[in-house]
């Protein structure tokens, strides 16, 4: 039996950090991005937006080619290099656009080498396979299929035994880190502890690139919480990610809302700070 916390919006908002006068952009909080691909820009475009609007103080993003083009047209006020030089990251993003078969002999030593540190990690969709291997804190986020092919890598049962709940624990006490299993009702849990849910998301958020989203999100609030344990964060970043799909859907209160895209979730992150914090 697994015991199962359900994340609440009070739990939410006790991590979201009002920046006092005594704030910088190093204080409250630097994200540095190695995400997307020529492939896949959009994925870049996608985690950048949501770690500024999730309230970063300073986003960096490691990359070339047609991704880091993309963010500069969206987001002029990221740092763009292919390195972070001295920046003082507080938190990575990887993965999130990136196609593991696809992938350069040198990509894949720069992400070991991020996984090597000691600096907490969102390691997402093409990095995932990475994940085993790994020295640093790591919040994993994987949907339902990635989450079957990361078990394998972990010689688990890929389907598991048939109650998500108790999965993702035994994933993540395999793994040794966070785990964030991405769906309709999103479970998280770190090894040894009580399964998070998180259920604050409308159906309007099943869309392409919401998960690139709640990346950037996470990266935010892990660079802001230095010193909360990983898997509260990754669910307060799992509830505000759902809140901001809310408001950008309309689907508070009982209304059937309205379709959103991805960047509309990316865009309504203020607001719906903002309201976790009236």
């Amino acid at each position: 039996m697994v015991d199962v916390r359900e994340w609440s919006r009070a739990d939410t908002a006790r991590l979201l950090r009002v920046p006092g006068p005594d704030d910088d952009k190093y204080s409250r909080g630097v994200v540095a991005l190695r995400t997307g691909s020529n492939a896949y820009p959009g994925a870049a475009v996608l985690g950048v937006e949501a770690a500024w609007r999730a309230g970063a103080g300073y986003v960096r993003f490691v990359g070339e080619g047609r991704a880091a083009d993309a963010v500069i047209a969206r987001r002029p006020e990221t740092v763009a290099a292919p390195d972070i030089g001295r920046t003082r990251v507080g938190a990575w993003v990887i993965g999130s656009g990136t196609d593991s078969a696809a992938r350069a002999p040198e990509e894949t030593a720069a992400l070991r080498g991020i996984l090597a540190g000691s600096v907490p990690v969102v390691v997402d969709a093409g990095a995932l396979y990475l994940a085993p291997d790994a020295a640093a804190p790591l919040v994993a986020t994987p949907h339902a299929g990635e989450f079957a092919r990361l078990r394998e890598l972990l010689r688990l049962p890929a389907d598991g035994a048939g109650d998500h709940v108790v999965d993702v624990a035994e994933t993540a006490h395999a793994l040794g880190c966070t785990v964030l299993l991405k769906g309709a009702r999103t479970l998280v849990a770190a090894p040894e502890a009580t399964v998070i849910s998180v259920s604050s998301a409308p159906g309007w958020l099943a869309t392409a690139g919401a998960g690139d989203v709640l990346a950037g999100v996470l990266g935010a609030l892990l660079a802001a919480n230095p010193d909360t344990p990983a898997a509260e964060v990754a669910a307060a970043g799992a509830w505000l990610h759902g809140h901001a799909a809310t408001l950008a859907s309309r689907s508070g209160a009982g209304a059937s809302g309205r379709p959103i895209v991805a960047l509309d979730v990316a865009a309504a992150l203020p607001a719906a700070v903002e309201d976790l914090l009236s």
